[in-house]
């Protein structure tokens, strides 16, 4: 007697998903860090569209009546933006060339040469991320005018470089040390030198933090005020934080101009952060992960 094979057709059953507390208490958390994050530039966003009357009436969560675009146009205008900005460009700009020369150099001998004073190099950098940039602004003050330099770019330019350096060095080194040495070594074997193993290996192989430490000199120095307002007083000179006093005067204040030119000076730094902060988390880690 044969015996048929019948296969039953079962309803397949979805797993339930396990309810994870870990998992929603990060959620709730990141949320509460978005809103945080993003609520500052939104409440900059509609400040800078209000009239002084909106703004006065102590309404800070109100949406404005009618729009006041002609914010943006003072902005422009009055407070002298597109001097200001290319001021804080070139200053910028300048700035992260000489930190980025100075630290791989620096970075490329701590890490990969092996000499006696290497680690003492090290402990002396990491030292000056401790110092406060207010401390220095009397003796800068006094070096700058014998120098003749002061109430140039130069004197804003020489110590930003000189206080972005630390952090770069210790983000570069911390990577070139997780490079492997088998690289180097084969370089060797072919005949290159040491110029062209930090030229054409270390360097390329470096983009990732490198780029960290473009991203995150550009925002601590975009800004920085006290510096600026100490070193620097011909008009033409001035960079971007300058612009805000434009709208002050005796009498009056225009706060939504104010708001607006705030809005637009922050801008290049949010769309440089945006296009560029998966680099930022690449160069942090880069080092952890390969070594």
């Amino acid at each position: 007697m044969s015996q048929s094979t019948t296969t039953a057709v079962l309803p397949r059953i979805k797993p339930q998903r396990k309810f994870s507390i870990g998992k929603t208490l990060m959620w709730i958390l990141l949320s509460i860090l978005i809103v945080t994050q993003l609520y500052p530039l939104l409440w900059l966003a509609i400040y800078s569209l209000k009239n002084n009357e909106e703004i006065l009436s102590g309404q800070f969560f109100a949406l404005p009546h009618v729009p006041q675009w002609s914010n943006y146009s003072s902005a422009m205008e009055s407070g002298n933006y597109v001097k200001y900005l290319l001021n804080s460009l070139k200053v910028t700009l300048i700035t992260m060339v000489g930190v980025l020369f100075l630290s791989s150099l620096v970075s490329f001998a701590i890490s990969r040469f092996k000499w006696k004073y290497g680690q003492t190099v090290m402990v002396i950098f990491l030292i000056g991320m401790m110092i406060p940039m207010q401390a220095t602004l009397l003796p800068l003050m006094i070096i700058f005018k014998n120098m003749h330099i002061l109430n140039t770019h130069w004197s804003l330019i020489l110590p930003y470089i000189a206080f972005q350096t630390p952090i770069a060095v210790f983000i570069l080194s911390g990577f070139m040390k997780s490079i492997p040495n088998e690289i180097e070594e084969s370089a060797i074997v072919d005949g290159a030198g040491v110029f062209r193993i930090f030229w054409n290996i270390i360097l390329p192989v470096s983009v990732p933090p490198m780029m960290t430490v473009c991203i995150l000199t550009f925002i601590n120095i975009w800004n920085e005020y006290i510096l600026a307002a100490t070193f620097i007083s011909t008009e033409r000179l001035k960079t971007l934080p300058f612009g805000v006093y434009s709208f002050v005067s005796q009498y009056s204040v225009n706060y939504g101009a104010i708001g607006a030119f705030l809005v637009l000076g922050a801008l290049p730094v949010i769309v440089i952060y945006f296009l560029l902060a998966d680099k930022i988390t690449k160069g942090m880690v880069a080092g952890a992960v390969k070594g």
